[in-house]
């Protein structure tokens, strides 16, 4: 197939970029800096606008993960638009390319996030409305831009996504390892997370089967508060957890991007599953056993302490 993805050197895109490659696509990619990503991979088309393309006639699909990374800086009113503007404005363009062309790609897959929900306890399935905070105003805004698209459209509503090797789990995995680890808030909040390996696997699903549309929660099956995420990570790395950081100085440090931390996303992959997507890690216990931890390696604790 002929794919185009944006986002490709995040994190969720440069696993999918070495999964589309090894299965023999050709792949178009956006980047900002063509020069630079061409020392990334050679063996894709790096493009460094939109305006390259006059319509997706020889595009066969479109993945878009491009969005300016949301936690890095404080969500200041001119944060908050920049966040939106990256992701909005991107797929207003694709949207665009994709119902210009007389023969529009046959899928196009277009990120979210399960920031739009909110925070809720209630169990979140695709069915579920949209959450009020800013998150959820934003993902609202993402996902109905794309499904402007005159083709079919899937939206991935991504959870925090694992990996030992970057991302959000290699920050808490480095704190646990040093033996600071710990419930944040009163750690009653449900964590919606998913693993590198299957968010790449679910959007390769999507990608083949036509069958699917629509709205994804990308999560694992199981349901975890974050009290039983440190109990689970700090057991099985044999350190202790005795730390716990309160809401206020959560609140005191991050301001208003602590939601990410602190809302509760009790979230459930009804769709995916009902589509017959086999997940390969079905909870955090599959997940940690899959680490290549070796408690024994005292260098490792070293070079993270």
């Amino acid at each position: 197939m002929k794919i185009l993805i944006t986002g490709a050197t995040g994190f969720v895109g440069s696993a999918l970029l070495k999964a589309l490659l090894a299965e023999g696509h050709k792949l178009y990619v956006l980047t900002r800096n063509a020069e630079k990503a061409i020392k990334y991979s050679s063996e894709v088309k790096w493009v460094e606008t939109l305006d390259f393309f006059s319509d997706f006639n020889h595009v066969d699909a479109v993945i878009n993960l491009a969005g300016e990374p949301i936690f890095n800086q404080a969500w200041q009113n001119k944060q908050k638009i920049k966040l939106t503007q990256s992701r909005v404005k991107t797929t207003e363009k694709l949207v665009e390319l994709i119902n210009r062309s007389n023969q529009p790609p046959r899928v196009f897959i277009s990120g979210s996030a399960m920031g739009f929900y909110g925070n809720s306890n209630t169990l979140l399935t695709e069915q579920v409305d949209a959450g009020k905070n800013f998150t959820a105003k934003l993902c609202q805004q993402w996902e109905a831009t794309a499904l402007q698209a005159n083709t079919r459209v899937c939206i991935l509503r991504i959870g925090m996504v694992f990996a030992l090797h970057g991302g959000a789990f290699q920050r808490i995995y480095k704190i646990f390892k040093c033996n600071l680890g710990g419930k944040l808030g009163n750690g009653d909040q449900y964590w919606a997370w998913i693993s590198l390996i299957d968010t790449v696997r679910g959007i390769l699903f999507l990608l083949s089967h036509s069958e699917c549309e629509g709205a994804f929660n990308f999560v694992t099956p199981e349901l975890i508060t974050n009290k039983t995420f440190t109990q689970q990570l700090s057991q099985y790395l044999h350190r202790t957890a005795f730390f716990s950081v309160p809401e206020f100085m959560l609140r005191f440090i991050f301001g208003e991007r602590a939601d990410l931390f602190l809302d509760s996303q009790k979230g459930y992959p009804a769709k995916l599953l009902e589509a017959g997507f086999i997940f390969r890690y079905n909870n955090l216990a599959d997940f940690l056993r899959s680490l290549p931890i070796n408690e024994s390696n005292n260098r490792e604790r070293k070079k993270f302490c």
